[in-house]
């Protein structure tokens, strides 16, 4: 809700509108948004890394790359793929704001509207009409001899992986602090419900609706008789130790990638802990189409022939 100051003024609205100027027709968005948006009396925040290219109008804002960049922001807005709205989902996170995607890459599983929606989008945020789901996320700490050495987080997963292309890593799962097994394997990744159709899902994880509250671990070309993938309660604590053998290089064999953008080096004999985040992700909803239909969607999956009685209210 659009709130006062204390001379009772209205208060200025502002959004942060976060762009892949890489791609013609974002530029194109961006600029339709921007001027669309600014004229319903609306700030529009511009990062100064999104600026080149484009022309976001005379009203905009353009503001550093930082935290500080949504202070008083209602929403994210991103025009983009997956990757784009990663990294928005990066700011609004930290600053509990609702994101907001337009997908303009190839599948777009976060956004919530496709190009040619870019109008009704428009309305929906001068008039704030949308609701907010909030979506599990992971932290994530490095350890090393049992002290803390880094900390992360992920919305979609955080996946160990081997340093070198040539070489497998040997990992010892755990469960709850109970050893499960031990693989050698080219990483292993840990996911959350909105995770399951990326990274996880191309090694062969399951889909998991995002009403699932549930961790998943799943082993990428393991080298083992048990090697499935895991659905564990949102409680579970997964840990992944790292076994550094002879020869073993001085930095260590693996590195961990949070939603391919966050990259930390695990050290020697590093482990890895994994638990459901304190701090949810949420995402701003225009539609209340089921989760079903959007992976049919999203997937192009064949469903012509379907015969099914009518169930709609």
């Amino acid at each position: 809700m659009t709130g006062e100051d204390r001379d009772g003024e209205r208060a200025k609205r502002s959004v942060l509108l976060i762009t892949h100027t890489g791609r013609a027709e974002a530029k194109d968005a961006a600029h339709k948004v921007a001027h669309w948006v600014s004229a319903a009396d609306i700030e529009v925040r511009v990062l100064a890394g999104d600026v080149d290219g484009v022309d976001f109008g005379p009203r905009a804002r353009i503001v550093p790359d930082s935290e500080d960049a949504v202070d008083d922001c209602e929403l994210v807005v991103v025009l983009g793929g997956d990757g784009t709205l990663l990294r928005g989902a990066e700011l609004a996170r930290a600053a509990g704001i609702p994101l907001l995607g337009v997908n303009l890459g190839r599948v777009g599983f976060l956004a919530e509207a496709e190009l040619e929606d870019l109008h009704e989008v428009v309305e929906r945020i001068v008039e704030q009409r949308y609701g907010v789901e909030e979506r599990m996320t992971l932290d994530v700490t490095v350890l090393q001899d049992g002290q803390a050495v880094g900390r992360t987080w992920a919305l979609n997963e955080a996946s160990v992986e081997k340093r070198s292309r040539e070489r497998m890593i040997e990992v010892l799962i755990e469960i709850d602090g109970r050893p499960l097994s031990r693989w050698g394997c080219d990483g292993v990744v840990c996911a959350t419900p909105t995770g399951s159709t990326a990274y996880a899902f191309s090694g062969g994880g399951p889909v998991v609706w995002p009403e699932v509250e549930a961790l998943l671990l799943v082993p990428i070309s393991a080298h083992a008789l048990f090697a499935r993938p895991l659905v564990v309660a949102p409680t579970s604590l997964l840990a992944i130790e790292i076994e550094e053998g002879w020869g073993s290089s001085p930095e260590g064999s693996a590195v961990l990638w949070c939603d391919g953008r966050r990259m930390l080096d695990l050290p020697r004999s590093a482990r890895v802990e994994v638990r459901r985040g304190e701090r949810p992700v949420r995402l701003a909803r225009l539609h209340d189409a089921p989760f079903t239909d959007r992976l049919v969607a999203k997937f192009a999956l064949p469903v012509d022939g379907w015969r099914a009685r009518n169930t709609a209210p």
